[in-house]
């Protein structure tokens, strides 16, 4: 696969044209892929196609489209600032392994002007990203039903840095019973740990400085779960008790003493509470950096509907989500957690 090889199609009918031609079709019993985005690529977009293609072999076909959804955007400002480089974009996409870029205008995916009939994101769709941003998901499932429909694919895949959108579309899928399948894809990060977002271009060197540390956060929170759990651990076969710790005081072993009370003390799930605060103090070092970091959340949700995790969890999955602005860039990241893990 060569980057000639992603044919650019512009309208309805040309994909259509496409899918039923005999030359350009997948082979007999070979799936159809399709990763959606709204243009300026990067590696996170390639490492989903790449992804599409060894799921459907060579033998598949692999539809990336660009398109850059207004019904997604609160202001016209956000959406005339979201950069466009289709040229660009042909080239990853076909580097990646595409077979067809999708790049429809708006006149095309709604001939008749914003639609008077969405669909709706339920309760879901109105917290964290949804209470920050009114009617996006609303918007996002619209046009992510429309293009399923439009390109027929067998599967979907779609960035975990995204969690709360790649949440919705599975639960639009499964309410709805479309017949694809939803993949989630690892979020992709550049070396210093910055998830890969399209917005990163507006970031200058002192605001992507600051904007570090939501990954820094994520990270922090993951690491204190991995050592309360690693606590956990020896406690369930060690002789790990608070009159040990007492002991040890006795006998002067100050550091020995903290380290059989921690472990004693550790609990199995390493408290949410715990984590939250963990990644509460990367960023609140942030809010005082210049420039600062403006949080808008920080959240440890239940992947399956995103509302918040009691304090009380003791076992399952969770995603800590943050968002944040840094100058004028609004930014989000998300880490998969689980609780109770002791191995």
């Amino acid at each position: 696969m060569t980057a000639s090889a992603a044919t650019l199609l512009r309208t309805a009918a040309e994909l259509s044209a496409y899918a039923t031609d005999p030359d350009a079709s997948a082979a007999l019993g070979a799936e159809r892929a399709v990763v959606m985005t709204m243009g300026a690529l990067h590696e996170g977009h390639a490492s989903l196609i790449q992804t599409a293609r060894a799921v459907v072999g060579a033998a598949g076909q692999v539809v990336v489209t660009v398109f850059v959804n207004p019904l997604q955007f609160g202001e016209a400002a956000d959406l005339d600032r979201y950069p466009r480089t289709l040229d660009a974009d042909l080239a990853v996409a076909g580097a990646a392994g595409a077979d067809v870029v999708f790049a429809p205008s708006v006149d095309e995916v709604y001939p008749g002007g914003e639609p008077q009939v969405r669909i709706s994101a339920g309760p879901m769709g109105e917290r964290l990203e949804g209470a920050s941003r009114p009617g996006h998901f609303d918007g996002m499932l619209t046009v992510v039903a429309k293009l399923l429909h439009l390109t027929r694919p067998d599967v979907a895949f779609y960035g975990q840095k995204d969690a709360q959108q790649l949440a919705l579309i599975r639960r639009m899928v499964r309410d709805l019973n479309f017949p694809v399948e939803i993949v989630g894809v690892e979020t992709a990060r550049e070396p210093d740990g910055l998830a890969l977002s399209s917005r990163n271009r507006f970031l200058d060197p002192h605001e992507r400085r600051t904007a570090l540390a939501l990954s820094r956060a994520l990270f922090a929170a993951r690491d204190r779960l991995a050592a309360q759990q690693a606590l956990h651990a020896r406690a369930l076969t060690a002789n790990a008790t608070e009159d040990r710790a007492a002991g040890l005081t006795r006998l002067g072993e100050a550091r020995l003493a903290a380290d059989a009370q921690a472990v004693a003390r550790a609990r199995p799930d390493g408290g949410p509470a715990a984590v939250r605060a963990a990644a509460r103090a990367v960023l609140d070092d942030a809010a005082a950096e210049q420039p600062p970091l403006a949080l808008d959340y920080l959240a440890l949700v239940d992947p399956a509907d995103f509302t918040e995790i009691p304090d009380d969890r003791t076992a399952g999955d969770a995603i800590l989500a943050v968002a944040a602005r840094v100058g004028a860039t609004r930014l989000i990241d998300n880490i998969p957690l689980t609780f109770g893990a002791t191995t």
